[in-house]
């Protein structure tokens, strides 16, 4: 399995909610903040709200394999934190993958290789 690029400390969620920029959508909440890093790193927080441990887990693979499939799509310098909404819940990959992409055009971090 791969490394993956990800925010583990308290300190660095918080540092990207005080001082980061954030959008919205039905299903999710992004949070972007330029780092020091050589790549961009991602963050995922799911409240339980949203649901039980399975359905938690679940959407945080989709979002993860979302960020996976367009990493390369990503600018570099970036800490991302995403935020998923209780109306997520019920959504599938694709949805996911539509409001995560719909996101990261608001805050203009996608590179223009399309």
């Amino acid at each position: 399995m791969k490394n993956f690029n990800s925010i583990k400390k308290n300190s660095d969620f918080q540092k990207v909610y005080k001082n980061g920029k954030s959008y919205a959508n039905r299903n999710l909440v992004m949070y972007v903040i330029k780092n020091s890093e050589k790549m961009s790193r991602i963050g995922i927080s799911v409240s339980k709200k949203v649901g039980n441990s399975v359905v938690r887990h679940r959407i945080t693979r989709l979002i993860r394999e979302c960020y996976r499939l367009n990493e390369s799509r990503i600018k570099n310098h970036y800490d991302i934190v995403v935020v998923v909404r209780v109306q997520a819940s019920n959504a599938d990959y694709h949805e996911l993958l539509k409001s995560y992409l719909h996101l990261c055009k608001l805050h203009g971090i996608l590179a223009d290789v399309e």
